[in-house]
């Protein structure tokens, strides 16, 4: 593909006579709530899709190659293997809509973060020439876009560093003391992975995370039923609509 790195993988995505062609715009949305509601937003039929691996592609009918979202999935190896797939069928600029649990004592459930930065912590990024540093950053005119639509509609959110790991049951009080300690906002289990490939393909990416449980004491505090996690979803995905229009 034309401005892409040389692969030397012996296995490489690729776009097949029935892959769709897609535009240049790419939503992937980690929970099939979102999904179903933003594909509401863009007046999709839910039946309309594409089956991609175990989730489903909505293409946008305007007349032309229109948006795209995919979704849903959890971990940074399946997060990745969408990402790909859908740059191999056309997709250069990717806003990503996951949760995340706070690990900062400021951050709350129902809580937006603008995720400017993150450690990896998964087994993913790796493959794709991680660098030593251990963070793996987004695209930083998509993190821009996304700070002014939010300020312009007087949305408040948090924005810094998040933690990605892939193993969700082994969040120890001494990874979260040592993760607070580098001033990390937020845990999740895709986005380092999804920035280093990204960055490796030579798209542009960014992402906005919803808080949907708290860790910051050392307990867990689930808040996936609450109103203001459920409201603040559907808030993001319209931003999002609007976000995409500009990209």
């Amino acid at each position: 593909m034309d401005g892409m790195p040389y692969d030397n993988s012996i296995i490489k995505p690729l776009k097949r006579k029935n892959s769709p062609s897609l535009g240049p715009v790419a939503v992937l949305m980690a929970d099939d709530k979102d999904l179903r509601f933003f594909c509401k937003l863009l007046n999709i039929s839910e039946d309309n899709f594409t089956r991609l691996l175990m989730s489903k592609v909505y293409v946008e009918d305007s007349g032309k190659q229109g948006l795209s979202v995919a979704g849903p999935f959890i971990g940074a190896p399946y997060a990745v293997m969408l990402l790909e797939t859908l740059i191999a069928w056309g997709a250069r600029k990717v806003i990503f809509l996951g949760m995340c649990g706070a690990i900062s004592p400021e951050i709350k459930i129902g809580d937006i973060v603008v995720p400017t930065d993150s450690i990896i912590d998964e087994g993913t990024s790796k493959h794709y020439n991680a660098d030593e540093s251990l963070r793996s950053k987004p695209s930083f005119l998509i993190v821009e876009s996304i700070k002014h639509i939010f300020n312009k509609n007087e949305i408040k959110f948090h924005h810094g560093l998040v933690w990605t790991t892939d193993a969700v049951y082994r969040e120890t009080r001494e990874k979260l003391e040592y993760y607070q300690a580098k001033d990390a906002l937020a845990v999740d289990m895709e986005l380092s992975a999804l920035f280093t490939v990204g960055r490796f393909r030579n798209i542009e990416i960014g992402s906005i995370l919803v808080v949907s449980d708290e860790l910051a004491t050392y307990e867990w505090h689930p808040g996936f039923r609450k109103k203001q996690f459920i409201k603040t979803r559907k808030i993001v995905a319209e931003v999002i609509k609007s976000l995409c229009a500009t990209l």
